[in-house]
């Protein structure tokens, strides 16, 4: 009899893979693994910023999450600089600052590991209901974004012409995807947040062309590896935030062999 924190747990991680799928197909469409590295690594900032100002950590990621959304958004503007330096900078200083102001709180003890890997087994029937409301608005939040940004990926000048405003639109995702880490953080942890939104997404690309299509692969996707890193860490004792990733990206190496062994019958 499977256990009702497991039961948790799984309906946790599916709600995180459902909203991740569509995100993280545009983060592989508009190459912007490091910008969601970038949001990952702030979110210890925005977890000791909570614990120290006593807000809700969750709240806490969120702020600083989208604070640093706001920021990027504004030196891109300038020009004078890359955006890989940008994120670049901003990635390190964050996580840097966050480690900073957790170790000179020395009357809280602070569990790291589960921070950076997630703990999935502690999600409680609150978490849920926070999980999918918040997902809830995601998705409708990727739904009322979704023309302008697929427009924008595809031809930004184009959208522009067409009365579309790809900033906006821009600013609108990089809020959405710091939502998403503030909710998950619990779930796969700051450093494995961003293969949840990656491999799933790389993985459907591999076998579908279709934008709406493989937004919806890359949830299912992502959910057969939720499914199957909860059991496998359930039966072998295994981190259970690193077992999802690793089962993800098992269904990645598996569709790079169907998608080759396809293109050799051709």
């Amino acid at each position: 009899m499977i256990d009702d924190f497991f039961v948790r747990a799984l309906l946790a991680g599916i709600g995180i893979a459902i909203i991740a799928g569509p995100l993280g197909c545009f983060v592989v469409w508009r190459r912007m693994a490091y910008s969601g590295d970038t949001m990952a690594h702030s979110a210890l900032l925005g977890v000791a910023l909570g614990y120290f100002f006593g807000i809700n950590i969750e709240l806490g990621v969120l702020i600083v999450g989208v604070g640093i959304a706001l920021l990027l958004l504004f030196l891109e503007r300038d020009g004078r600089l890359p955006r890989d330096a940008l994120l670049g900078v901003l990635s390190h200083s964050t996580l840097a600052i966050g480690l900073v102001i957790m170790a000179l709180m020395t009357s809280l003890n602070f569990d790291l590991m589960h921070l950076l890997t997630g703990d999935i087994l502690s999600v409680t029937k609150f978490d849920l209901m926070v999980i999918y409301s918040a997902g809830a608005l995601i998705l409708v939040g990727i739904i009322w974004l979704w023309r302008s940004l697929l427009a924008a990926t595809v031809n930004e000048e184009m959208a522009i012409a067409e009365g579309m405003k790809p900033e906006i639109a821009q600013a609108g995702f990089l809020i959405l995807m710091a939502l998403l880490i503030a909710i998950a953080i619990k779930i796969v942890g700051i450093l494995l947040i961003t293969s949840l939104l990656i491999i799933p997404a790389a993985t459907a690309r591999r076998l579908i062309t279709s934008p709406e299509q493989m937004a919806i692969a890359a949830s299912l996707i992502g959910v057969v590896a939720v499914c199957g890193g909860l059991f496998s860490s359930y039966e072998f004792d295994t981190p259970t935030g690193p077992s999802i990733v690793v089962a993800a990206l098992g269904l990645f190496i598996l569709s790079h062999l169907i998608s080759m062994n396809v293109k050799n019958r051709n």
